[in-house]
Formats: structure tokens, sequence, C-alpha cells
């Protein structure tokens, strides 16, 4: 296991370990393929404070990203940590809207344009329960129609309308949010999406693909419900992938 590095900036023992977490779940994207250059984003809610939230540079590629170089921000996108590094508030507009308006429910989001989650929100049916990570999220997604690049502060009204009780939006025609209480929740929520969308681009590939009957769905989702209180909510699967960049590089930890 590797050392755990002592803070090498100014904050309190939270801060210091939600770093950690941001920066190792940089890295876990960027070797599971899901960065995009220097673009999208994750935020994560600084413990014990009111609105301030850390991010990445901007400029830098998510492999660049340390505990602490991740970016201080406060609510509005402007840096209350002393960071010599800007961020791009245009893309962090629709993650600061969430993060002012809904509380607990968005303490961790991320934003991805990955291939297969693009294409399934650029299909006009979205999501399909036509295969076993599609089903655990039917009828738990929302979706909103693609107004353009999101850098305006009044889309962020409908962003969240169109959220509802979810914790997955579907950009149309763009890319998903997806957000959670705790980053390891918002990481396997995250990945179970991004098998669900390439299971369902390599289906409908094939022709007509069998769809899952709702009363099906719901039994799945029931004891699913279950086994998931079982991992701690993704604690198990987080932990799992941290050891993993860890052992190809740990320069996150600094």
């Amino acid at each position: 296991m590797a050392t755990q590095l002592k803070p090498t900036i100014e904050c309190s023992k939270e801060e210091w370990q939600a770093r950690l977490d941001l920066a190792a779940c940089y890295r876990i994207f960027d070797h599971l393929g899901w960065s995009e250059s220097i673009y999208n984003h994750i935020s994560l809610k600084v413990p014990g404070e009111e609105d301030t939230f850390l991010i990445n540079p901007f400029g830098l590629l998510y492999d660049e990203v340390t505990a602490s170089n991740l970016v201080k921000i406060d609510v509005e996108g402007n840096n209350v940590g002393g960071s010599p590094y800007m961020v791009n508030k245009a893309g962090f507009t629709q993650h600061a809207y969430f993060h002012k308006h809904l509380g607990e429910r968005a303490q961790a989001i991320c934003h991805v344009h990955t291939t297969a989650t693009m294409a399934v929100c650029s299909h006009k049916d979205g999501l399909l329960p036509t295969n076993f990570y599609a089903c655990n999220f039917q009828d738990q997604v929302g979706y909103h129609d693609f107004e353009g690049v999101t850098v305006r502060a009044e889309e962020g009204e409908r962003l969240v309308e169109n959220l509802g009780d979810h914790t997955i939006l579907m950009l149309r025609n763009h890319g998903p949010v997806v957000m959670d209480k705790t980053i390891q929740g918002m990481f396997v929520k995250m990945w179970a999406l991004q098998r669900a969308c390439e299971i369902q681009v390599a289906t409908l590939g094939m022709g007509n693909p069998n769809v899952v009957p709702q009363d099906v769905v719901d039994v799945h989702q029931r004891d699913l419900h279950v086994m998931q209180s079982q991992g701690g909510s993704g604690v198990f699967d987080f932990e799992a992938w941290k050891r993993r960049v860890d052992k190809i590089d740990d320069s996150w930890r600094s």
C-alpha cells in the first residue's frame, strides 16, 4: 500500500482526505478512459465548510491532477484557496447550480463525454432496459434537451427541474451528469452507467434488442438495493481502483 503523504498545503485533515479522494478519482477516470483532454469536471464539496468545493485546475490533463493542485472554489466558481491555477468557470456552471440547490444529494458530481454515454444521450430513446446495468437505472434518470454549451446560469433552473428526484441527468446530444452524497457513491454509479451505455451501443448495433419487462426491472432494482448495502455505496469499488492507480503512479497523493 502506498505511503499516505502529509498535507503539502495548509488545510484541515478533512479537506486533505477529500483532496486525496478527488485526485485519486481523476486518475481512476483517466485510467478507465473517461477523460476528455483538459475538459470536463469532477467536483467535491469540502467537508465542514459552507459552499466550497474542490475541482481540477484548468489546463491540466487528468493524469496531472494531484491532491495539492486541486483548486478550492466557491459556488460561483471563484478561487478561494489561493491556488495559482485557474478553473474553467464556464464548465462549472452546471455543477455550481446542482451544488447550490441540491445540498447533500450533490456533494460529489462528475460530467463526462465518454463515447458510449454521449451516444446514448444522442439516441432518441435514451437509456433502454436492455441489459443488466441499464435495468439499474430504469425510471431513475432525468433528461435535459440540448441548449448548446452549458455556460448560461439561467439554464440551471431547467437542469434541476429536469433532474427531478434523480441523481443522474442525461444531457441530450451532450453527456451525463452523475452525482451522489459521496465520491465513492458517485464513482460506482458512473461505472455502472458507463457499462450500461457500452452494452447498449453494442446491442443496438446488432439489431433489435430484447427489452426487459418493467415487472422484472422492479424485482431487479429491489434485490440490487439489498446487495448494494453490503458494498458500502461504492466504497469497496473505489478503494480497489485506488489500489490499481497506486500501482501505476501514486503521484496523485502529493
